[in-house]
């Protein structure tokens, strides 16, 4: 588990990246948390300076869109997917939980 921030640190519409390896960017999209790999696929840019639309976020260089929930593509240039982390929250404090690389052991 990596601590995050406080919840209230975090309103909707905004995200907060963790300089981790590799970066993890979570959002607050209207009320509901979400953590994904912060770099986009298409190109190196962080995903966390994005644009954030419902339970999209555009990337801020080639507006290449990922889906929060599953982290998918959804349009290009992007095509690969980003990895997503559970999130919880514990005495209000915000936690990503980080999901193994495919291939490797959690």
């Amino acid at each position: 588990m990596i601590p995050v921030c406080h919840l209230a640190d975090l309103p909707a519409g905004e995200s907060v990246r963790l300089d981790t390896t590799p970066p993890i960017a979570v959002f607050n999209a209207d009320g509901e948390l979400y953590a994904i790999d912060d770099t986009c696929t298409h190109q190196d840019a962080s995903l966390a300076d994005g644009w954030l639309e419902g339970r999209l976020v555009e990337c801020p260089l080639h507006a290449a869109s990922f889906d929060l929930r599953t982290g998918a593509a959804t349009c290009l240039p992007a095509r690969r997917p980003v990895r997503t982390h559970p999130v919880t929250v514990a005495d209000g404090v915000v936690y990503v939980h980080l999901t193994a690389e495919e291939g490797t052991a959690a």
